[in-house]
């Protein structure tokens, strides 16, 4: 069975590469005839990128430095500089410096402290942590810049206070929390664009191509009300779905005892060092929403803020913390990044957005653009496993998109950056999403239905926010 196994993943990947090379020798022929050479030779990259980053058994870091050697070898840059042109985004290292000072919080026990003053609420009760439990999960982002630090601190308290009630590991509530902690926790990041390494590196992409430099507080104003909107759909949904789906669990887990007392939990006292850090993060979060990007860089605040960590006495963060990051996710964006400036400057995504115009209908109104852009949009996302890569190589096709049919640039951004960051189908969409399916309190059956609800609420909303809202800013 083993060597069947394996026979069939070795034919498979056979297959992969051998389409990937016949694609490479008769597409300049057919279907990439528009294109000129250089172009060619790009989509062949690009092909070659979504197969090491999706299907492909080499890893992350070491396809991504295949993908840079590719660059240089297909002749797609002037110079070798101009192929690690990616890792000279400022929202790179953003990701890296938000990453690290996410640890900092674990560390000090602030997100512990936090989530500890939530349990001792007075009469707390599994349905009131059922209704709080997606309103702290949706604003923990504005603290917490990292959706599986926020995961890996709050999951414990979860189990904890399942344990406490003394309900069974597969309870409905259990379900239920373990859901906020993995989707609505993974699609909570966008709410602020300090929020993770997704939204930060899509607010970059945003202002690289022109669409618009936005501050802190109006990525908020534009993107909370209509991702709100679709977390409290999708979490009604999973509240029923899941009682219905269990109902003997379900009247078990939501009307205990009224003796049962939730006591089997840490109290977590706050230190000096925690209202320490609770004091920096506050001003350095005050400084992104009261000033101007342009006067004080985004990236300038948690620069200061982790030189102030690391300085003799503070030790916050050590050598170690730094070796500890991911640095293949590092390698992976930067030479995703590299491969969007080439799909730009080179005009491939605009002729790639051509062809999909096609599928338009001629003078066709602009809400039938904006749901084709949707479902456009969604299909390609479902190819990429990582949001990151997935926002790079999509954002400048699409964006040519925008000028060809009418579409307001900042509205089919924001499709592209909602739909990207909210439908997260299978759980190797997002590391959250993967480590809460692993623990094994859903179901397949039970993780596939909410998350396609899930993704198609996101699908609507877009639509309406793009027609109705986006298009006022």
């Amino acid at each position: 069975m083993t060597f069947k196994r394996r026979y069939a993943n070795r034919s498979m990947h056979a297959a992969f590469i051998t389409g990937i090379i016949l694609f490479s020798v008769v597409a300049p022929d057919t279907v990439l005839q528009n294109f000129n050479p250089e172009q060619q030779r790009t989509v062949v990259l690009l092909l070659l990128a979504i197969y090491l980053w999706t299907v492909s058994k080499m890893p992350t870091g070491a396809a991504s430095i295949l993908i840079l050697a590719m660059i240089i070898i297909m002749n797609l840059t002037d110079s070798v500089e101009d192929a690690m042109a990616g890792f000279l985004s400022s929202a790179l290292y953003f990701i890296l410096i938000l990453s690290v000072l996410s640890q900092v919080l674990i560390k000090t026990d602030a997100d512990k402290v936090i989530t500890s003053k939530i349990l001792k609420i007075k009469n707390i009760s599994p349905k009131k942590i059922a209704l709080i439990l997606p309103l702290f999960m949706s604003l923990l982002p504005v603290m917490m810049p990292s959706a599986f630090a926020r995961l890996k601190t709050v999951l414990p308290f979860v189990n904890g206070l399942n344990d406490a009630f003394q309900f069974s590991e597969g309870s409905v509530f259990r379900k239920y929390a373990m859901y906020v902690t993995g989707l609505v926790n993974q699609n909570s990041t966008m709410i602020v664009y300090t929020g993770g390494g997704y939204p930060v590196l899509a607010a970059q992409l945003l202002k690289d191509y022109g669409v618009a430099d936005l501050s802190w507080i109006s990525w908020f104003l534009i993107i909370a009300p209509p991702l709100w909107c679709a977390l409290i759909i999708t979490s009604v949904f999973s509240w029923f779905y899941l009682k219905l789906s269990y109902p003997s669990e379900s009247t078990k887990d939501f009307t205990p005892d009224e003796n049962t007392q939730v006591t089997d939990h840490d109290e977590y006292k706050a230190t000096k060092m925690f209202w320490f850090v609770i004091a920096t993060f506050t001003l350095m979060i005050a400084t992104w929403i009261f000033t101007d990007s342009g006067t004080v860089p985004t990236l300038l605040p948690p620069m200061i803020l982790t030189v102030i960590y690391a300085l003799p006495k503070i030790e916050l963060i050590t050598n170690e913390d730094i070796r500890a990051f991911n640095w293949e996710n590092f390698l992976l964006i930067g030479a995703s990044l590299s491969i969007g400036v080439i799909l730009d400057q080179n005009g491939t995504a605009r002729m790639i957005a051509e062809q999909l115009l096609r599928l338009v209908p001629e003078n066709a109104a602009m809400t039938l653009n904006i749901v084709i852009v949707t479902v456009i949009v969604f299909l390609f996302r479902m190819i990429f496993i990582v949001p990151t890569s997935a926002v790079i190589v999509i954002f400048p096709v699409m964006l040519s998109y925008a000028d060809m049919t009418g579409i307001p640039a900042l509205s089919l951004a924001f499709i592209v950056i909602m739909i990207i960051g909210g439908t997260n189908i299978l759980p190797i969409h997002s590391p959250t999403l993967y480590f809460a399916f692993k623990e094994g309190v859903l179901s397949r059956k039970d993780h596939y239905i909410m998350a396609a609800f899930s993704s198609f609420t996101f699908l609507v909303i877009s639509i309406l926010a793009a027609s109705f809202y986006w298009i006022f800013w």
